[in-house]
């Protein structure tokens, strides 16, 4: 999984925020619906370091057509992420970030423990522009793999930014101080350590979940440091997968794709 933070908002950047968010997701043979809380601590420590940490609690509920693997209808996630960065150079920024993750089905223990991480450079082209390249060590395939990053970002003007690039893209509108609407691209995913009793007649220890999703977001600042979060999308080429621990696939549930629907509140100050 690779986390982005955005520092364009409809107010300064936030040193606090709290996340609630619902999403479901209906393909043609199985139904997924996931909640997750996440709380962010932002701190500029000086005029070159910032250090940001974020931690995170997901669920993930699976509705089958067919009965057969109705035991691997739950699965969780908790991780934290820490991001740091530091302003080298007068128009480059180095980025680092560690991720410290458990991904399991229902027993939690020490072999669902997973090290992720990232770096990146980013480079000031001019006041409107700038590019980042780096590397990542992530689960947006559903496995974990070694991903390049990269993004070229322009920001049209006070209110408008473009960020294309690699796992992520956005364009993002604000038409006042209240309303954010955002265009958004992402290839993301993650996997599930399985309990032992789950690998039914396959040698699976795993189970991988991987899509690229187009969405249309919008945020509503309601009162003061209250948000509320919309977002609809589709979700191309999903994958769901049992795999073993050499990351080979063993059974394939050929989900389809699906649209998607989300709704989240969100504090921050």
């Amino acid at each position: 999984m690779v986390f982005t933070i955005s520092f364009f908002s409809m107010k300064a950047q936030e040193t606090f925020s709290a996340n609630v968010n619902l999403k479901t997701e209906p393909t043609d043979k199985i139904d997924f619906n996931e909640s997750n809380i996440s709380v962010l601590f932002n701190k500029k420590i000086n005029a070159k370091n910032q250090l940001t940490n974020t931690s995170e609690y997901a669920r993930l509920n699976v509705n089958y057509e067919f009965s057969e693997f109705e035991d691997l209808a739950r699965f969780n996630l908790f991780q934290n992420k820490t991001d740091y960065s530091f302003q080298a150079f007068d128009k480059t920024k180095l980025k680092f970030s560690l991720t410290q993750m458990f991904s399991f089905q229902e027993n939690l223990d020490w072999s669902d423990f997973t090290l992720l991480g990232s770096f990146e450079i980013q480079q000031q082209l001019n006041s409107n522009t700038n590019i980042a390249i780096g590397a990542a060590r992530s689960t947006v395939f559903g496995t974990v793999k070694f991903i390049p990053i990269v993004s070229i970002n322009y920001t049209l003007n006070e209110k408008s930014l473009i960020s294309v690039g690699f796992p992520d893209s956005k364009i993002s509108y604000l038409n006042n101080v209240r309303n954010k609407f955002s265009l958004t691209n992402s290839f993301n995913g993650n996997y599930y350590h399985l309990d032992q009793k789950s690998v039914l007649n396959y040698e699976a220890s795993k189970m991988g979940l991987s899509q690229m999703t187009s969405a249309f977001e919008y945020e509503r600042n309601v009162d003061g440091n209250w948000f509320l979060n919309f977002k609809a999308g589709y979700d191309f080429n999903k994958q769901y997968k049992l795999i073993d621990s050499e990351n080979h696939t063993v059974y394939n549930f050929n989900t389809g794709n699906g649209y998607i629907f989300g709704i989240g509140i969100k504090y921050k100050q």
